[in-house]
């Protein structure tokens, strides 16, 4: 019996918005993945918490964004991890608590270009298969060419998170920017408002 294929797609999604929404999407029912996680990752000790929401309220947002969406699933798994939580250690936690399962990555190519920087790069391009949507400002380095590496034009979307905290802040409408249930949600909530 094959295995199911689950693409963990990483982000502070903060808050998660329509470009998110696009991208996990399309790597669920264009590619080999039959499902797509996205993983909602908290604070990073060594940054400024700055404008970051509590891990709890971006998780809802994410929910709230799939709705009942197939193919997509909210993931809190990095919540009960370590500080700081690196990419190799929540890959073996959930290899470990899934063994029916095979992850791989999602990830911009501005990330894969960088990722001979992060903790085991060696390991993880060893054992995991690497889904990158391309970002025309960033071809990516050597690492696009890699057999474990799938590089996809998906559509983009030239939007941000900060945008969208700022529209908010200064009281401007994020209509279409992220979906409709999270703005309800950010309006009822108050959520980056101040």
């Amino acid at each position: 019996m094959k295995r199911r294929q689950i693409g963990l797609f990483f982000g502070s999604f903060n808050p998660v918005h329509t470009g998110h929404m696009i991208l996990a999407n399309y790597m669920a029912t264009q590619t080999s993945l039959d499902e797509v996680w996205m993983v909602v990752s908290p604070q990073n000790p060594f940054k400024k918490p700055g404008s970051l929401a509590r891990d709890h309220d971006r998780l809802h947002l994410v929910e709230l964004a799939i709705g009942d969406t197939p193919g997509l699933r909210a993931s809190r798994i990095e919540f009960d991890l370590p500080k700081p939580s690196y990419t190799i250690d929540t890959l073996a936690v959930l290899r470990d608590k899934h063994r029916e399962y095979d992850f791989s990555l999602i990830m911009g190519s501005d990330n894969l270009a960088s990722l001979p920087k992060w903790k085991n790069a060696d390991i993880i391009l060893r054992d995991y298969r690497i889904h990158v949507y391309r970002r025309p400002e960033y071809p990516g380095g050597e690492l696009s060419t890699h057999p474990g590496v799938t590089v996809y034009d998906a559509p983009l979307m030239h939007l941000s998170a900060t945008y969208i905290r700022n529209c908010i802040r200064d009281g401007r409408s994020i209509r279409y920017l992220v979906p409709e249930a999270v703005a309800e949600e950010l309006d009822k909530s108050g959520l980056y408002r101040t």
